[in-house]
Formats: C-alpha cells, structure tokens, sequence
C-alpha cells in the first residue's frame, strides 16, 4: 500500500500501446480526476512507480507535464503535490462550462434525431441506477457521457473541442458533489432531454444553465 493512500483496485492498469510516459500520463491523471489522488496530496515518485509497475522516470516525466498543465504542484526540496484549485479557479472554469454546454442544448434541439434521443435516454437511466446504487464514481462517469452525448448531437466541431478542454476538470470539481447532487441531477437532466426532444431551443438552453449553475453553486456550498 502506498503512503499516498490509494485505495484497492483504483489504479488503472496500463495498456501496452504507445509511449510509456504517455500511459503513465494517462493513469496519473485519471487517479487524480476521480479524485483516488485527493487535492494536496504528496506525490512520491518511488511509490507511485512501483503502484504502476514502472521505473521512476516515465513517472517524473508524467508529473512535470502534469505540473504545465496545473494538475500537479512541483515545490521546491519538498516534491510533487496534487494541485489543490482555488473557489476562483473552479468558479471560471464551471462558469465557462455553463456558456458551453447550454449553447450545445440549444444546438441539440436544433439537431438531434431519434437516435440521440435514444442514447441520452439510456445514459440517463444508466445514471439514475449509479445513484439508486450509492455508486458515486459510476454516476460521475455517466454524467460525463451524458454531456459529451449532448454535445456530440449539437453537431459543432469548433464546441466539442473547447468542451474537450474543460471536461477532466468538470469532471474533477463534479466528484466531490456526485453525491450532494444525487437524483436531483438525473432529473434536471430528463427535463433537459424533454426540451430537446421537443426541439425547444430556448428550453433547453435554459434548462442546461440552471443544471450547470446548480452545480456550480453546490460545488461552493460543499462541506470542504
């Protein structure tokens, strides 16, 4: 068991293809946004080396680029720290989030088929189960599908890839409100599913705003 004290079973294991720094990259990240690396936690390169079942410097190289990219804090003679974010810097980016993702409601409505209709409706039910289930991490992935089924059907390449961008952090800043959230969320998101398939355009962009904002202000509201 690691100092850092990763739960059983939460380290992903790495597939073979690609550059190893890359995977190891890849696990780091996922450890961190689901939050099994909890924020200001010391991150010790022996340790997490031998949870991966790798040398050292993929791990290093991992944690520099972690480190650009704000996951990771790097102090001096001290080591490596999973960042901690600010109530500033989780209310930009949850702000930003909400402009996104109610333009890619109202496109939606505009576009949506059948189909899409169909796979938002199952991914709801799927979340709605995770919930039923107290499983907090399955409802925190399929809350992630959700949205990126929204806006898959918005049709917009130029949306989808700024959404990219921000979609490990919702996801991150989400975990520790999943719960708080709870059925609340799936049922704002059946509202959500209504409007677009009613190909209400102004409903679903409000509906997407007042979901994104509930979760913007529990988020602020935790018990930290």
């Amino acid at each position: 068991m690691l100092s850092a004290g990763l739960p059983q079973g939460t380290v992903p294991k790495l597939e073979r293809p690609g550059p190893l720094r890359d995977r190891v990259y890849e696990a780091l990240l996922e450890l961190i946004t689901t939050r099994a690396l909890q924020p200001g936690q010391h991150l010790v390169e022996s340790e997490l080396a031998g949870h991966l079942g790798v040398s050292r410097q993929p791990v290093r190289e991992a944690l520099q680029r972690l480190n650009t990219e704000g996951w990771v804090d790097l102090r001096p003679a001290q080591g490596a720290f999973v960042h901690e974010p600010t109530e500033d810097e989780a209310d930009q980016l949850l702000t930003v989030r909400t402009l996104l993702e109610a333009e890619a409601a109202r496109l939606a409505a505009a576009n949506a088929g059948t189909a899409g209709i169909t796979a938002l409706e199952e991914l709801c039910a799927q979340g709605e189960r995770a919930v039923a289930d107290d499983d907090v991490d399955g409802a925190v992935a399929m809350n992630a599908r959700f949205h990126a089924e929204v806006m898959e059907l918005a049709g917009n390449a130029v949306l989808a890839e700024l959404a990219a961008q921000v979609d490990r952090r919702v996801r991150w800043y989400y975990t520790p409100v999943a719960r708080q959230r709870g059925r609340q969320s799936w049922i704002e998101h059946r509202d959500l599913i209504d409007a677009i398939s009613a190909r209400d355009e102004r409903r679903a962009t409000e509906v997407m705003r007042a979901h994104t904002e509930h979760t913007r202000k529990t988020y602020h509201e935790r018990e930290k």
